[in-house]
């Protein structure tokens, strides 16, 4: 028998070792992808901001948050193309994507919020918090970002209290740092609610039956257009809160019939029980009976249509009002540039939440390029101090509190299978509509 000699048993040692090393390797668990991010071409040296989002990104929300994260893009890639390639200030922009969505229940998780907001704060890069969709989110992550200096910008937030007085303690309790942090560009719940009842009068509804999701939002809502049928005379026969997870509303609904309701006033988003609602209104013949459905803004999706089970239930029973102008109701020159382009890029088009996602981008760039810094505090700075900002919406800027200094409310029904803008709603409409 040959004999191995000891360089040979040396290499064929060295052999097995790489062999094995590279069977491990194989076998490890590959690392978990990092977050979806926009980048903007370097165009100088000077560095890289970050704009970290946050919203839902799976679930019955997924549509808008898809066309959200697009518009956030769009206005991007629009900037870029209006200053030769150069990002604000001469930086580079990095959106990267985060969705706070629960994989388990596809609705927004308090916890995961959270996570995303101190990812933000943890990041030295990270120049502002573009967030969120849900206001109980933002009630979660204001604080978080508040407390380190960083500016935070919603694409959709609508609850009062997050930046004005409404319930106790609020808007101090989301601000240790007892500076303002937080901004948005659409109308408040509020003002929402009081237009909702007010429009209601408007149609001819003479009693409402209030039902709520008990969510911040929901109830949010639905508490301010309490507020405002009190003080214009329209009755309100009862009210309710359901929780996302009731599916049988029978009983419920016998009830609001009972009560003589011709209007049922929902405080809902898409994925918290409303179309539910709606459909169920339907199948127990209270539309037939003459008994309409009016909700807020969280309704106003591309799949609630096909959740209340299609057009011939939805068509002229439904209204809904959103604190803003949905993309097609745009007039100004760079509102219609993003309606066309949206479209022709993607497809489709925008969502009724992507104007003001596109606008809070334009907010972010504008006051990065006037803060002339990657420094979070400075940027936060100018971002307080917005003001005749020409928007998509027209032109406004920050009071105070971090609201805009001016929106429009818009109502709309369901006509043809389409959600319809059918003309601008105000708290003070029921004066003249009489």
């Amino acid at each position: 028998m040959k004999k191995i000699s000891f360089l040979n048993r040396f290499a064929l040692f060295i052999v097995l070792v790489l062999a094995l090393t590279m069977v491990i390797a194989a076998c490890a668990p590959a690392q978990k992808a990092a977050p979806a991010a926009t980048k903007a071409p370097a165009a100088t040296g000077k560095g890289t901001i970050k704009i970290y989002t946050s919203w839902p990104l799976q679930g019955a929300m997924l549509p808008e948050g898809q066309s959200m994260k697009r518009a956030a893009d769009l206005a991007l890639e629009h900037y870029l193309a209006a200053h030769d390639g150069k990002g604000p200030a001469g930086y580079n922009i990095e959106l990267v994507n985060l969705d706070d969505a629960s994989p388990t229940t596809g609705s927004w998780d308090g916890t995961i919020e959270a996570e995303n907001a101190q990812k933000c704060v943890n990041d030295p890069a990270c120049g502002v918090y573009f967030a969120t969709y849900n206001s109980g989110a933002a009630k979660v992550s204001i604080p978080i970002t508040n407390k380190a200096g960083v500016a935070q910008i919603t694409p959709a937030n609508t609850y009062p209290g997050l930046t004005h007085a409404w319930d106790k303690g609020e808007p101090d309790i989301y601000r240790p740092s007892g500076e303002v942090n937080y901004f948005r560009t659409n109308a408040a719940d509020d003002v929402q609610g009081w237009s909702g009842a007010s429009w209601a009068q408007c149609l001819g509804f003479k009693k409402v039956y209030l039902l709520d999701d008990r969510q911040l939002y929901g109830k949010g809502v639905a508490d301010a257009f309490a507020q405002q049928a009190e003080k214009i005379g329209l009755e309100i026969v009862g009210r309710d809160g359901v929780e996302s997870t009731d599916i049988d509303f029978r009983a419920l609904l016998t009830k609001i019939r009972a009560s003589g309701a011709d209007l049922v006033y929902g405080g809902f988003v898409i994925d918290s029980g409303g179309p539910q609602v709606i459909q169920q209104m339907a199948s127990t013949g209270m539309f037939k009976a003459g008994t309409k459905f009016m909700g807020p803004d969280g309704l106003v999706n591309p799949a609630l249509i096909e959740q209340v089970g299609g057009a011939d239930v939805a068509n002229g029973n439904i209204y809904l009002t959103f604190p803003g102008l949905a993309p097609s109701q745009l007039t100004s020159k760079v509102g219609k540039k993003f309606f066309d382009d949206f479209k022709a890029k993607y497809g489709e088009e925008p969502s009724p939440w992507s104007t003001y996602a596109y606008q809070a981008m334009q907010v972010i760039l504008d006051s990065i390029e006037r803060a002339q810094s990657n420094d979070r505090g400075k940027i936060l700075v100018a971002m307080r101090g917005l003001k005749d900002f020409e928007g998509i919406t027209g032109k406004f800027g920050f009071n105070k509190n971090g609201d805009p200094t001016f929106t429009t409310l818009g109502g709309n029904e369901i006509k043809d299978g389409k959600i319809v803008f059918t003309g601008a709603i105000s708290p003070d409409m029921y004066k003249t509509c009489k």
